[in-house]
């Protein structure tokens, strides 16, 4: 996400569809072994993140979403299918999914219908049969209305936020729940594909590949496959009127871009960069994660941010070239290694925005010392209540601050000239490689600078990341 956020009736059907075999119906019994401890339990209500308690959950591991709706921008109105499938972690008599969207009408877990209740974002889901550890399992969830716009702790927007002509999708950190049930934490990822039916002349663009585009009566089917792993907040399907051009990068890797006609002139620049700005990162932090790439760039006002969202980053105004290399250095630090705490968001802003320095530096412009050093970033004086936030955890309110941006770039850029050129990429890319769809914390990036260069660098990331104060000697 780029600092800009510094941030000021027909029924829908959701689908979490297990497959599998049936598992007969159990008698209360105890776990094997432990007489008097029962074997089956609930999965928890939240896996504990202590910036936002409610998200996630545990007991299950989701594999893949399958979401199949109808929006009408004119009514705000969605009818979809959704089908998730995942696989317990435990002895499930009791899981829940997190979920703010409109009214639920029925429930069904492997084909059984079930009740269900819900208390604020978690609805909570009650299978009978009960599930083995090991099982896969679907839940198919119906539901209709006007998918919820959320306001996070700095006062800016997300979810399913409408427009002019369609919708701006957006879910960091928390507002893919507000049209879609999840298991809404990076340490859950899945893929996802998307079916949406918007009305005739409408452009839906989700997360990587599209498969098909047929219209018929009125409406067009849009069909979008995304094979890697991803985030429930990387997830979009935004709809407007858009320009569609389709190119591939020199490496080859396909680039879809979608801009709303009114952001074309502006975004020019930007987007014609798109391909130099892929192959430069590769060289620098290894293969390009996805499948593909591109952009979409709407027009959102009442939102005023751009989001990383997975193989298209999203705008809600016209793209800048700085933006837009910081959104694309995402796909690999966000996206592809995402944060395992939200606390953890350094990794994900301070890496995009020091990639941002670097290809500007390569295009020509201000070197990346010369940024490090400037009046917006080292030249702080050291009274300023920039200094007096601690960066490992900036908390919900900061975490989009322009703290956990340019304090991240800047470690990063004392941390290459403490440990060298070539050690520093080699970081880098290792952090990248092995972490490739998965999740890691602010502990594991110390270890591998650790490793990678043979230095004790405790004081070094105490001064940068833990203390409060301008750093002066590391």
């Amino acid at each position: 996400m780029t600092y800009s956020r510094l941030r000021a009736a027909t029924m829908a059907t959701v689908a979490l569809v297990a497959a599998g075999s049936a598992v007969a119906p159990e008698a209360a019994g105890a776990a094997p072994g432990n007489p008097g401890a029962p074997r089956y339990s609930a999965g928890a209500a939240s896996v504990g993140d202590p910036y936002f308690p409610d998200e996630g959950n545990g007991g299950y591991d989701v594999q893949h979403y399958d979401l199949n709706f109808s929006y009408d921008p004119a009514t705000r109105f969605m009818d979809a299918t959704a089908t998730i499938t995942a696989i317990a972690t435990q002895d499930l008599d009791q899981f829940n999914l997190d979920f703010r969207g409109p009214e639920i009408s029925s429930l069904t877990v492997n084909g059984h219908a079930h009740a269900f209740t819900r208390d604020g974002q978690e609805l909570i889901v009650t299978p009978r049969p009960k599930l083995k550890a090991g099982q896969t399992f679907t839940v198919v969830v119906k539901y209709a209305g006007v998918p919820a716009v959320i306001t996070d702790p700095d006062g800016s927007i997300e979810g399913w936020v409408p427009t002019d002509d369609g919708a701006f999708v957006a879910g960091e950190p928390q507002g893919t729940p507000a049209w879609l049930p999840t298991n809404d934490h990076p340490t859950d990822k899945a893929t996802f594909r998307f079916t949406a039916k918007v009305p005739e002349g409408l452009t839906a663009v989700g997360n990587g590949q599209l498969l098909s585009q047929e219209t018929s009566d009125g409406w067009t089917t849009f069909v979008w496959d995304s094979t890697e792993p991803m985030a429930s907040y990387l997830a979009t399907i935004t709809i407007g009127n858009f320009v569609v051009t389709e190119s591939t990068t020199a490496s080859g890797i396909p680039v879809y871009v979608a801009v709303d006609p009114r952001q074309v002139a502006g975004s020019a620049s930007a987007v014609s960069q798109i391909p130099k700005m892929i192959d430069f990162f590769s060289s620098k932090f290894g293969p390009y994660p996805f499948a593909s790439t591109g952009a979409i760039i709407d027009r959102a006002p009442n939102v005023g941010y751009a989001l990383e969202t997975q193989t298209k980053p999203i705008f809600s105004s016209a793209a800048s070239v700085s933006t837009m290399a910081h959104e694309l250095a995402h796909q690999w630090y966000g996206d592809s290694v995402s944060p395992e705490r939200w606390s953890d968001i350094w990794l994900n802003e301070g890496f995009a925005t020091y990639a941002q320095w670097m290809y500007t530096e390569y295009n020509g412009g201000t070197s990346v010392n010369s940024t490090f050093n400037s009046s917006s970033n080292y030249g702080r004086a050291a009274s300023s209540s920039f200094w007096q936030t601690v960066l490992a955890d900036p908390g919900p309110v900061d975490m989009f601050s322009n703290i956990p941006y340019n304090r991240g770039a800047m470690t990063l850029h004392a941390l290459r000239g403490k440990v060298g050129d070539e050690t520093f990429f080699r970081i880098l890319r290792e952090w990248a490689a092995s972490h490739r769809y998965s999740h890691a914390s602010t502990a594991d990036f110390i270890a591998l600078a650790e490793k990678e260069s043979g230095q004790n660098l405790g004081n070094f990331f105490d001064v940068w990341l833990y203390q409060k104060g301008k750093p002066t000697t590391w």
